[in-house]
């Protein structure tokens, strides 16, 4: 972890104060690594009458097919009971699902238990999603929406199209005064990224010459870890290929170290450094729940088990891509944990500029409405 000099750093909590809990899915169906197989499984449910559709449906306490619920904000599906839907299948949409695990998602608010619409009202591409995270990696962040079992989700923006930030009122102010620049809110998160710690406390300096290193190193982050832009490549040579075909459904994974080989079946992708399959959230490798996500079998007859029938092309390319992100953030990790702050404006100096605590207000979403959201059963809603 970044050294420090004391331990009055403040917490993430009053530096992003807006914070939203994870979202709760409440049935694993609505979501694939293939968009392809949730259209399948959309049909496969409305094929399906009465009790058959309501089994299938897995429902919970907090939604079956009698759910009346309003439309997603920025989304159009139907809002009839699932009971009587016959519409087609909302356009999946890309979602995290699991730390450095892109995948698809229906997004139809009948499907999901708990789909924070104060997210979904904020989500675009200006957008950058922080989300409190486990050991290793106290911080992840996507510009996609998350909806992986993690910590908060703590949006870097409180309103669509960049516009105000979920920084602590006068933040950014104090830092111009001790680093000679305002930060952008950007390079305020990339610090955050560089330098928060397992408890979720943040250092933060007042050199001007290590903020610039710090957030040098934390937009190298938020870039892995968004993937936007330039694909992120390895040197000649350390590029990761497929030496020997994957199968058609692999359904092991193993690695052999000495050869820096990964095995999916008969199928081997080399070089692989022993940092990428090693690197682990928790004490979960990535690599391994990665695979298993997409190879775990499915209880037979339930609408999870409807899904591509061998292992698409698009996923090997998907795998090389994660070996490489996660080579590159192995490197990040240990730069970071070599990161020396040696000044740090100190949660009590912030306290006595008045930017902490923050107002109460900052706490709360923004006040959103800029389209009409649709009801339940084609009401209006109404905030």
């Amino acid at each position: 972890m970044p050294g420090v000099t004391h331990d009055d750093a403040p917490p993430l909590a009053d530096l992003m104060p807006w914070s939203v809990a994870p979202l709760r899915l409440g049935r694993g169906w609505p979501t694939a690594p293939v968009p392809a197989a949730l259209k399948s499984r959309w049909e496969a449910l409305l094929r399906a009458d009465g009790p058959d559709r309501a089994a299938l449906f897995e429902p919970t306490r907090s939604r079956t097919v009698d759910s009346a619920v309003p439309q997603l904000p920025g989304r159009r599906t139907g809002t009839e009971r699932l009971a009587q839907a016959s519409g087609p299948c909302a356009d999946p949409v890309r979602v995290l699902a699991a730390p450095f695990d892109e995948q698809w998602l229906i997004p139809d608010h009948r499907l999901i238990d708990a789909a924070r619409p104060e997210l979904w009202r904020v989500a675009d591409d200006r957008q950058i999603f922080a989300v409190e995270s486990a050991e290793g990696m106290p911080l992840l962040a996507t510009s996609l929406l998350p909806t992986l079992r993690a910590g908060r989700i703590r949006p870097l923006y409180r309103r669509p199209g960049g516009a105000e930030p979920n920084l602590a009122p006068g933040l950014r102010e104090h830092l111009a005064d001790r680093l000679g620049a305002t930060p952008a809110p950007v390079d305020v998160l990339a610090w955050i990224l560089a330098t928060v710690r397992a408890d979720h406390t943040v250092p933060l300096t007042g050199s001007s010459d290590l903020w610039s290193r710090g957030v040098e190193l934390g937009r190298r982050v938020l870039w892995l870890m968004r993937r936007d832009g330039e694909r992120p490549k390895l040197p000649g040579g350390r590029r990761p290929y497929v030496r020997a075909p994957l199968p058609s459904r692999p359904l092991s994974l193993r690695y052999d170290p000495d050869e820096e080989t990964l095995h999916l079946d008969e199928g081997r992708i080399s070089p692989v450094p022993q940092e990428a399959w090693e690197f682990t959230m928790g004490d979960a490798r990535i690599l391994q729940t990665w695979f298993t996500a997409r190879t775990a079998p499915a209880e037979p007859g339930t609408l999870s088990a409807i899904g591509p029938t061998a292992w698409p092309q698009q996923q090997t390319s998907e795998l090389l891509e994660l070996i490489t992100v996660l080579t590159l953030l192995a490197d990040v990790r240990a730069e970071r944990a070599a990161l020396e702050i040696t000044v740090e404006i100190t949660a009590a100096d912030l306290t006595a500029a008045g930017v902490l605590p923050p107002p109460q207000t900052s706490r709360r979403p923004a006040s959103i409405l800029e389209h009409t959201e649709e009801g339940p059963a084609g009401q209006l809603t109404l905030l």
